[in-house]
């Protein structure tokens, strides 16, 4: 069975949309008709329309998200990627690393949903997608600050979901596995990316596409839910998704 999306007249914004899983996104959604609007501090390498933000500036999101409304009248979708990654023991780290990271990972995600949502509400009709990761769970040696805000936003987007609910906004999860990103491969060099070769396994960008369009679209009449990315056949390709209680 093979699965195609329509985006026509469809706009969505991807903070930390210029590399990786984001910009792999923006290209699917402008391929299926819709209009990517990419967030971020990094230029796109591909022609996509980007805004630099550094989605940390609560009033930088705004401005940014009022544009986009402005010349567009409407936000159809938000996936909120935008993250930073540093890798230091819990003893060692530096407190203005973990703060930056908290700020970026955690407060981005708060922001661009105050900046986006309200428009979705007034319209009554919205998706929103915040990424997660196992290591939310599972905790992971040098990246207890990457691990707490991945945590964190769990149980912000189940909050915010219930909240939006009776607006017809949905507000869902995903946990994408471990992905060769740019940001992936600074942080995990050496030992770490064997570790996660020979353990779960690497997957691709684009293996995220699929489970974001379907999310972004009006087939997922669901909210509050967390897809969680799976082993399958030595790689990473299945998903599933649990409807919250």
């Amino acid at each position: 069975m093979k699965a195609s999306f329509d985006a026509t007249d469809e706009v969505v914004v991807i903070t930390g949309g210029a590399q990786g899983i984001g910009a792999a996104l923006a290209a699917a959604v402008n391929a299926a008709g819709g209009t990517a609007v990419v967030l971020d501090v990094t230029a796109p390498a591909d022609d996509v329309e980007h805004i630099k933000v550094d989605v940390a500036d609560r009033a930088a999101v705004e401005t940014a998200v009022a544009g986009v409304v402005e010349r567009y009248g409407r936000i159809d979708g938000l996936v909120a990627g935008a993250a930073v990654q540093p890798r230091s023991t819990v003893l060692e780290h530096d407190p203005s690393e973990w703060t930056r990271t908290l700020q970026v990972n955690l407060d981005g995600v708060v922001w661009a949903c105050q900046a986006v949502v309200p428009h979705m509400v007034a319209r009554r009709s919205g998706s929103v997608v915040v990424f997660t990761s196992g290591m939310a769970s599972t905790g992971y040696p040098g990246a207890a600050a990457y691990a707490a805000s991945k945590a964190a936003l769990v149980a912000f987007a189940k909050s915010l979901a219930a909240e939006v609910a009776a607006d017809r906004v949905r507000v869902n999860v995903v946990a994408p596995g471990v992905i060769d990103t740019e940001q992936f491969r600074g942080a995990n060099a050496g030992a770490d990316r064997e570790h996660w070769q020979d353990t779960i396994g690497i997957g691709d960008p684009e293996d995220v596409v699929g489970p974001l369009l379907f999310l972004l679209s009006d087939a997922a009449a669901m909210t509050g839910s967390s897809l969680t990315r799976e082993r399958a056949f030595g790689k990473l390709t299945s998903f599933s998704g649990v409807m919250s209680d």
